[in-house]
């Protein structure tokens, strides 16, 4: 036996005993509930087709909205100068990461994840790191001189072994 088939021997009672009672009812009392089921269903159903629709009016109207600012961003991208706002972010003192998050920041951007970097005295940073290419050293080193850090020591040592460029300095703003 099929579930729906179980189903409906369950209901079978309850089904009949609606209708005894529907047919008890006088006809003018089943034009009234009659009137007044259809009266539910239009009102349930209205309401629910248009909160649907206004949800997906919303949707919509978010979703050009992203698109628009999107693509206003996009077209703005040329008038930004990124080392103008990395030597003001910088010099900023409202900055709200610290010189030495700072730096680690930007040595992890310019491909160095193995820097050992802490804080100096007033605002100074010392930090030392190894890696084996002198290209991705010399870009790390100039991007922190475009950012306005100045160097008070350096000290570049290559490793005639692992051919790996030791890298020992202090930075200060």
């Amino acid at each position: 036996m099929s579930l729906l088939q179980r189903q409906a021997k369950r209901t079978e009672p309850l089904t009949n005993a609606l209708w005894s009672r529907w047919q008890a009812l006088s006809s003018r009392d089943q034009m009234a509930l009659s009137i007044l089921l259809v009266f539910l269903l239009v009102f349930v159903g209205g309401y629910g087709g248009y909160s649907v629709h206004q949800a997906a009016k919303d949707s919509k109207s978010n979703y050009q909205e992203q698109v628009a600012d999107y693509f206003w961003l996009r077209a703005q991208a040329d008038n930004i100068d990124p080392s103008a706002l990395s030597v003001n972010d910088a010099q900023d003192g409202a900055n709200a990461m610290p010189p030495a998050s700072r730096i680690n920041t930007i040595l992890q951007n310019s491909g160095i994840d193995s820097a050992q970097v802490i804080a100096a005295n007033e605002g100074g940073v010392q930090f030392s790191f190894s890696h084996p290419s002198q290209a991705v050293v010399s870009a790390a080193l100039g991007k922190l001189e475009q950012q306005g850090w100045q160097f008070t020591q350096l000290s570049m040592q290559q490793d005639s072994a692992t051919r790996q460029i030791q890298v020992q300095a202090t930075v200060a703003l």
